[in-house]
């Protein structure tokens, strides 16, 4: 019988150096395959493959699209594409974004769950928000093995609270334990896989990940009702899809959100509106000032000039309101989590 030999890892800010320090603890004849979903810009290149490489004694890489599995290797999911299992095969992919982000955790382990059940082993290390989560349950509901990183360690302790909160975690364990506990794991046998078949749930949403056109509006009706909500990224009605205690969100182009990233995201449009508002605000004063001394020029009593002049001074004042509001709030951000 197969081991835990698929072990899918997700981190985000503070990933780096707990991804370091997990492969420098591994051997180098580790019979299992590990895939890595670490959140970074799109528009910068990635080294991550490079340092992991350098840190242990595994060989690290960006998969190509329709590469084969193969044990000893860390496979890296490259800049703005998910990393997606398959059986067998590694597909890359670039559809929408979950939880803000591409590459994202959850499709990772969703597809994992899906191709390889009882023999994934899924591990959420430090980062904000709760992206995992909804995947890390795909991983318990087919068999698999949660580790998550101790909070209390974490440099951010956003993802592993979050797992905690919501998932059957077996392992909840210090940085330095991870690793002997991936390496047992590998060696231990999994369960039958017809033990755990695939919930319908789990076909749609990783037929939506994967961009198959066949997962329409009516297969995303099967997951949950239609919201009050619209998705921030195609402005489409997102679907309410309550999974145990996890509130998540998802529109039938693929855009998904749990409910803090909805809310992260939808903070983050309105931080942009309002610098907006400011600017109009601003430049409404500035064009009714230049008006008013242009009429003044021609008459010195123009009670126009007057109003132009009253309608600045207001402008101001609203657009000082907004302003002092904004930057009242900037360090919200960093509560709310925001990588």
């Amino acid at each position: 019988m197969a081991g835990h030999d698929i072990i899918v890892i997700g981190a985000s800010a503070g990933g780096v150096e707990a991804l370091r320090q997990l492969v420098n603890d591994l051997p180098a004849d580790m019979p299992a395959s590990l895939f890595v979903v670490l959140h970074i810009p799109p528009q910068n290149p990635s080294v991550l493959p490079y340092i992991l490489e350098r840190a242990g004694k595994l060989t690290a890489l960006h998969p190509q699209d329709g590469a084969r599995i193969e044990h000893g290797r860390i496979y890296v999911a490259p800049p703005d594409r998910h990393l997606l299992v398959d059986r067998g095969l590694i597909r890359v992919t670039h559809g929408p974004k979950e939880n803000r982000y591409r590459p994202a955790v959850d499709p990772l382990f969703r597809s994992a769950a899906r191709a390889y059940g009882p023999r994934v082993v899924g591990v959420i290390m430090t980062g904000a928000l709760d992206d995992g989560t909804a995947g890390l349950r795909d991983v318990k509901q087919r068999g698999g093995v949660a580790v998550v990183q101790d909070p209390l360690e974490a440099l951010y302790s956003g993802m592993p609270k979050s797992a905690l909160a919501n998932v059957r975690v077996d392992y909840c364990l210090p940085l330095a334990e991870i690793a002997p506990t991936l390496v047992r794991l590998a060696h231990e046998s999994a369960a039958e896989e017809g033990a755990y078949p695939v919930p319908d749930e789990l076909e749609i949403e990783n037929s939506i990940t994967e961009n198959n056109f066949e997962a329409d509006i009516e297969s995303v009706n099967k997951l949950g009702a239609p919201s009050n909500f619209t998705c921030p990224e195609c402005h489409g009605t997102l679907w309410e899809i309550q999974d145990g205690e996890l509130l998540r969100f998802r529109c039938h182009v693929g855009h998904a959100y749990s409910a803090d990233s909805l809310l992260a995201e939808q903070n983050e449009g309105l931080e942009d509106a309002l610098w907006a508002a400011v600017r109009a605000l601003e430049e409404n004063s500035h064009l009714a000032r230049r008006v008013a001394k242009r009429l003044r020029e021609r008459d010195k009593q123009n009670r126009v000039a007057e109003r132009m002049d009253e309608k600045a001074q207001l402008t101001e004042q609203h657009a000082q309101l907004v302003r002092q509001m904004l930057l009242q709030g900037e360090p919200q951000r960093e509560a709310v989590g925001m990588d």
